[in-house]
C-alpha cells in the first residue's frame, strides 16, 4: 500500500467547532416561527378528469391555498416561484391540484420518468395528510412533472418508511407558465376516523435548480405531521365494501447448475385487504409470492457483527408503522448525510423485524403457507396483530409466528405501548417476547426547537435458557435542521437476550452514544449549508471490558446550491477482541486478527455532485491504520442520464488491507442500467460482483404498471460463481418467473 494516511488526533471537537465558526459571517440566521396553526374549510365537488390539467368547474370552486413560503434556504422568506393549491373531496376520494408557476419553464427538472423510482432531486408536489390529526402519524404523496407518482409512510412524528406502497392517481402536465400537479387519493387507501371532521394536511413544493423549497407550513424547516395545518369539514365519506382482492399468478422455471436439473412450476397467490372501520384494516396473504421484489444491493464490510438489510416486501411494509417499538432504528437529521453511528447497532434490539420471517438465515426466500393482519387505529390506541405460517425448510419445522402491538397517544404527540411477540422461523425451539415502550416527542419548543425521547425495556424467553434475556434503552435528541442538534442514548443488551423475530447483532454488551453539531444557512452564494461536529459511541461488555469505541470528528461537512456535496471528516477507532478474528477469508486462505485491543485513527474525503445533471458522480477516499497495519478504501459512484428514457449508474468499493498477519483486498461492483419506455413500462437490469464471495448476481426485472394497483413482472435472476478461483465464472442458478397481480376494488 502507497501513501497510506497516519493520523494521531489531538484536535478536540470544541476547537474545531470554533474554527469552523469563523465561517458564520456568511451565513444567514433561522428566522422567528410562523403564526399560529393555519385552517381552511373544505369543500365537495364532482371527480375530476385526471390528465394534469386543471380545468374542470369543480377546481374553480375548490379551496384555494396560496400562501406558501420558502422551507429552505430561508425558512419563512417569499418563493422565487409562487405555486397555488386547490383542494376538495367528494364521496370516495381526496382531490388535491396544484399550479407550480414558473418563470423558466424550459428549465423545470424532471429527469424521472420510471414509475416507483425516487426523485429528490426533480422538481416535484406533495402534499402531507394526518387524517387522524394525532400529530404523530401521516401520508405524504409526491409527484413529479413527468406524473411519476412516490409515497411513505410518517410514524413517530418525524420518521418516514419510503417503501410502503398505496392505491392512489396523480398526472401532470407542462405548459408556458410552468407545471400543474392533480391528484387523487381514494380515501380506502388511507386509515381515518369518520367521526373526525378536521385533518391535518400540509404542502411541499421543490424548485431543483434553485435548491428552493416551499410550503403551506413549516417549523424548524421540517413538515410532518405534527408541522401541519388544517382542513376542516370532511363529512360523509365513503369505502365502499372496503375490500381490496389481489390475486396473483406467478409462472416459474428454476435451473440447479451443480445439479443440472429445472423446474417449471405456475403458482396462484392470493392478498386479501379488507377495512372492518374505516380506521382498522384486515389483511390476508394466501400462498404468498415475494419473486417479484427488488433483491437487496450487496454489503461488503469488514466487521464481527450482522449486516443490516431493510424490507421491501409489500405484505410486511402495509401499516408497519403499527408495529414500530421504542423508535429503535436508523435516524436521520443530523449533518447534511445523517448519522456517522453503524446502522446495525442503531438496528440491535429491535423486538420484531419482518425479515425474520419467508427468508433463512442466508436470504434464501422461504414459503409462507398464510398470513393474517389486524392493524389500525381506534380513538387514542393503535392496535396490530400478525399471525404468519411459515413452511418447513431444511430441518426446521413448519412454524407458527405471532406478533402483537398495542399502543395508546399520551401527551400532544407521544405514546406508550406494549408489544408480544411468540415463534421462531428460524428454529425448533420455542421463543416469545414482552416489551413495553414509551416515546415522546415535542416539537413546539421555543424558536420552532424539537425535542425527542424514548425509554424501553424487553425480555424474551427462549427454550432452554433461565437468565440473562432482558435488554432496555433511553434516548434524548434534539434533532433540529438547523443551530445546535444532539443526542445521547444508551441500551443494555444481556448476553442472552434473543428476540427470535427481531433484529440483535452483538449482545452482552452496553452501547452508548453520543451526536453534537451545528449547521448554519447560507444566505447566498455557492454554499447553502455548512456542518460541523462529532459522533460518539462505545460499547462495553456488561463486565465493563470495552469491545467497540468510535469517535468521528466530522470537521466539515458542505452542501451547494447546485446539490454537490463534500465532507471531511476524521475516525478514531479502538476495538477490543477477546477472541482471534477472521477478517478475511477466500477458499483455504485467511487472514485472522489475534486477540488484543487496537487503537487507529482514519481520515475520510468525500465529494459528490448532483443527481439531476446528466452526468454526477462521488468520489470517497478513506485510509490510515487498521489493527496494527493500515488500510485504503476507494469508492466511486458515476452515472449518466442522455435523457429520462435511460440511466446508467456505475459504483465501485476497494479495500486494500495489510496487516501483520496477511494482505488482502475486497472489491465490490455494482452496474444498473434502466431503460424507461414510458411512466408505466420500464426495464432495470442490476448487476453486482464481490470478490469475497466470488460470485456474480444478475436481476432484470421488466415492470409494466397501467395503473396503481395493476402490475405486471418478468423478473430473471442468475448467480455465476468463481468456485475454483481462476476467473472464470460458472452458472450456479437461476430463475425465471413470470407475475400477474391486479387489484379488484370494491
Amino acid at each position: 500500500m502507497k501513501n497510506a494516511v497516519s493520523i494521531r488526533l489531538t484536535v478536540p471537537a470544541a476547537v474545531l467547532l470554533v474554527l469552523w465558526g469563523g465561517y458564520a459571517p456568511v451565513f444567514a440566521q433561522v428566522q422567528p416561527i410562523g403564526a399560529a396553526t393555519k385552517s381552511v374549510p373544505i369543500g365537495r365537488g364532482e371527480a375530476p378528469v385526471l390528465d394534469g390539467r386543471l380545468d374542470e368547474p369543480a377546481w374553480q370552486a375548490a379551496t384555494v391555498i396560496d400562501d406558501f413560503h420558502q422551507i429552505e434556504p430561508i425558512e419563512y422568506a417569499e418563493p422565487a416561484q409562487p405555486t397555488t393549491v386547490r383542494i376538495y373531496y367528494d364521496d370516495n376520494a381526496l382531490y388535491i391540484g396544484a399550479r407550480m408557476f414558473d418563470s423558466r419553464p424550459d428549465a423545470i427538472n424532471a429527469n424521472i420518468l420510471r414509475q416507483g423510482a425516487q426523485f429528490w432531486r426533480d422538481d416535484f408536489f406533495a402534499v402531507i395528510i394526518s387524517p387522524f390529526n394525532d400529530q404523530r402519524n401521516g401520508y405524504r404523496f409526491q409527484l413529479n412533472p413527468n406524473g411519476v407518482r412516490m409515497e411513505m409512510l410518517y410514524f413517530d412524528t418525524n420518521r418516514n418508511d419510503q417503501n410502503w406502497n398505496g392505491i392512489w392517481y396523480g398526472a401532470a402536465n407542462r405548459d408556458d407558465e410552468g407545471w400543474t400537479a392533480e391528484i387523487a387519493i381514494p380515501f380506502q387507501t388511507l386509515s381515518f376516523n369518520p367521526e373526525n371532521d378536521t385533518w391535518g394536511v400540509n404542502f411541499a413544493r421543490d424548485v431543483s435548480r434553485l435548491q428552493e423549497r416551499s410550503g403551506w407550513v413549516s417549523r424548524n424547516s421540517s413538515q410532518n405531521p405534527s408541522i401541519a395545518g388544517e382542513a376542516v369539514g370532511f363529512e360523509g365519506l365513503q369505502l365502499g365494501r372496503g375490500l381490496d382482492v389481489v390475486p396473483s399468478l406467478t409462472l416459474r422455471n428454476n435451473k440447479d447448475y451443480a445439479a443440472a436439473g429445472s423446474e417449471t412450476a405456475g403458482e396462484p397467490s392470493l392478498d386479501v385487504y379488507y377495512k372492518f372501520t374505516p380506521s382498522l384494516n384486515g389483511s390476508l396473504t394466501l400462498n404468498t409470492d415475494f419473486s417479484a421484489t427488488e433483491v437487496d444491493d450487496r454489503q461488503v464490510e469488514l466487521t464481527r457483527f450482522s449486516l443490516f438489510f431493510p424490507e421491501k416486501r409489500t405484505f410486511f411494509l402495509r401499516d408497519s408503522d403499527i408495529f414500530r417499538f421504542g423508535r429503535i432504528g436508523g435516524r436521520g437529521g443530523f449533518g447534511i448525510n445523517g448519522t456517522t453511528l453503524s446502522r446495525p447497532d442503531l438496528e440491535n434490539g429491535r423486538p420484531y423485524f419482518s425479515r425474520r420471517i419467508g427468508l433463512g438465515a442466508a436470504g434464501q426466500p422461504v414459503d409462507l403457507e398464510a398470513g393474517a393482519k389486524l392493524s389500525g387505529r381506534v380513538g387514542r390506541w393503535n392496535l396490530g396483530a400478525l399471525a404468519i405460517r411459515q413452511d418447513q425448510f431444511g430441518d426446521v419445522d413448519a412454524t407458527d409466528v405471532l406478533v402483537g402491538r398495542v399502543s395508546a397517544n399520551v401527551l400532544a404527540e407521544s405514546s406508550v405501548g406494549l408489544i408480544v411477540t411468540d415463534g421462531d422461523p428460524r428454529s425448533n425451539l420455542d421463543n416469545s417476547l414482552v416489551g413495553v415502550d414509551f416515546v415522546y416527542n415535542n416539537s413546539r419548543l421555543a424558536g420552532g426547537r424539537l425535542i425527542q425521547s424514548e425509554a424501553w425495556y424487553q425480555q424474551s424467553d427462549t427454550e432452554g435458557v433461565d437468565d440473562n434475556q432482558s435488554a432496555y434503552g433511553f434516548q434524548l435528541r434534539a434533532p433540529n435542521t438547523l443551530g445546535w442538534r444532539g443526542g445521547v442514548g444508551m441500551k443494555e443488551i444481556e448476553e442472552n437476550f434473543s428476540p427470535a423475530l427481531g433484529f440483535v447483532n452483538r449482545a452482552g454488551i452496553r452501547d452508548h452514544t453520543a451526536e453534537l453539531g451545528y449547521a448554519r444557512r447560507a444566505s447566498g452564494g455557492l454554499f447553502r449549508t455548512l456542518f460541523g461536529g462529532v459522533d460518539m459511541q462505545r460499547i462495553d461488555f456488561i463486565d465493563g471490558d470495552l469491545q467497540t469505541q468510535v469517535i468521528t470528528w466530522r470537521a466539515l461537512e458542505i452542501d451547494t446550491v447546485g446539490s454537490d456535496q463534500g465532507r471531511l471528516r476524521v475516525h478514531a477507532t479502538k476495538e477490543a477482541l477477546t477472541e482471534p478474528f477472521v477478517i478475511w477469508e477466500k477458499g483455504a486462505d485467511q487472514v485472522v486478527v489475534p486477540a488484543g485491543t487496537y487503537t487507529f485513527d482514519e481520515a475520510e474525503i468525500n465529494a459528490s455532485t448532483g443527481a439531476q445533471r446528466t452526468f454526477w458522480g462521488e468520489l470517497s477516499y478513506r485510509a490510515g491504520d487498521y489493527f496494527n497495519g493500515e488500510r485504503e478504501r476507494i469508492g466511486f459512484g458515476i452515472g449518466w442520464r442522455p435523457s429520462n428514457h435511460f440511466q446508467l449508474t456505475v459504483n465501485y468499493d476497494f479495500n486494500d488491507v495489510e496487516l501483520p498477519t496477511g494482505n488482502f483486498n475486497t472489491r465490490l461492483a455494482r452496474l444498473r442500467a434502466d431503460v424507461i419506455f414510458s411512466a408505466t413500462m420500464s426495464w432495470s437490469t442490476l448487476l453486482q460482483y464481490d470478490n469475497v464471495t466470488e460470485s456474480m448476481g444478475i436481476n432484470t426485472r421488466l415492470h409494466w404498471i397501467p395503473e396503481a394497483g395493476r402490475e405486471a413482472f418478468i423478473v430473471l435472476n442468475h448467480n455465476l460463481q468463481d468456485l475454483d478461483l481462476d476467473n472464470r465464472f460458472k452458472s450456479a442458478a437461476a430463475d425465471l418467473a413470470l407475475k400477474l397481480n391486479y387489484t379488484f376494488r370494491f
